[in-house]
């Protein structure tokens, strides 16, 4: 089982190297986060965008241009679709966001003829290393589903799993989480964590141990866990693996809680696509881009292996 992300970015040794396609490519911190990738052996990248600004911003920054394919497309909606479409024909194994804002991307994304639509619901993943915590931690969804149906969460699981097993969790544990760990009929998130229960007992949703409701404390501490009546006999005693949240807003302030305040590393993937997508913010430090493509990299590799 890979328990943080230098495991995780050695599971990339002795695997072919994989090629990140860029969308508008002249973003600083985007062009710093590549250099890194590549000088780590774990992507190269073919960058689409205004060339004379990508190679302005690579002079600052000391990055070597000489070994990159570099695709001149000064329009934004254009360079995303010439972007996705390398990903899309398999010249490039993932696709992530440059210099562009994110509606415009994620048009691209589920573009019809060029883009990486599936059919299935798209959600968003974050992966935490987290100091105290002895695996990494799986969020879904805190960027992408604002308010996610029954129906949705399970496609969420669905997605979240796929990552899981990709970073070598063969049965993760699924965590959804209310603000009880007892059904309550006057709270309707307690009754769609317990139908997703019954959905994985009953073979609906499969390749992990889905056991909720569940309070984040019984979720992710042991310790409190021991100290709850009843709460030694659940499938999750303070180590589950994916945190699947109520809402967006549940969701984004335990992400922004575990950034600012917890000792920790992070990476970011939009699944439900045909390939990984990097959908990294302004605000990510580079570090955080750089285990995004450390994580869609070894996603890219376990989706070539399945295929």
């Amino acid at each position: 089982m890979t328990k943080s992300f230098d495991e995780l970015i050695a599971k990339l040794d002795g695997c072919p190297l994989k090629k990140v396609s860029v969308a508008v490519a002249q973003d600083a911190p985007v062009l710093e986060a590549v250099k890194v990738a590549k000088e780590r052996n774990i992507a190269d990248a073919i960058l689409v965008g205004n060339e004379a600004q990508i190679r302005e911003i690579a002079a600052d920054i000391g990055m070597d241009l000489s070994g990159y394919e570099i695709i001149n497309e000064e329009d934004i909606t254009e360079a995303a679709r010439i972007a996705v479409s390398l990903v899309h024909e398999g010249k490039a194994d993932m696709y992530m966001k440059g210099s562009i804002d994110t509606k415009g991307f994620l048009k691209s994304v589920l573009d019809k003829e060029v883009g990486l639509r599936t059919g299935k619901p798209l959600s968003h993943v974050c992966v935490f290393d987290v100091e105290g915590i002895d695996h990494l931690l799986f969020l879904s969804d805190v960027a992408f589903i604002p308010y996610p149906t029954l129906e949705d969460k399970a496609s969420i699981i669905h997605n979240t799993v796929e990552i899981c097993h990709a970073c070598g969790i063969p049965n993760p544990k699924v965590a959804p989480l209310a603000a009880v760990e007892v059904v309550n009929p006057k709270m309707p998130v307690t009754l769609e964590a317990a139908e997703l229960t019954k959905m994985n007992e009953e073979g609906k949703i499969t390749g992990c141990v889905v056991d909720g409701p569940l309070s984040l404390d019984l979720a992710i501490c042991p310790e409190a866990a021991q100290h709850k009546a009843g709460a030694t006999d659940r499938k999750i005693v303070g180590d589950a693996d994916v945190l699947l949240f109520p809402d967006i807003h549940a969701g984004n302030l335990v992400y922004k809680a575990m950034v600012h305040t917890a000792n920790m590393v992070n990476g970011n993937l939009l699944t439900g696509t045909k390939a990984p997508v990097i959908l990294t913010s302004r605000s990510d430090s580079v570090d955080v881009k750089v285990n995004s493509l450390a994580l869609g990299a070894v996603v890219a590799d376990f989706m070539k292996k399945a295929n």
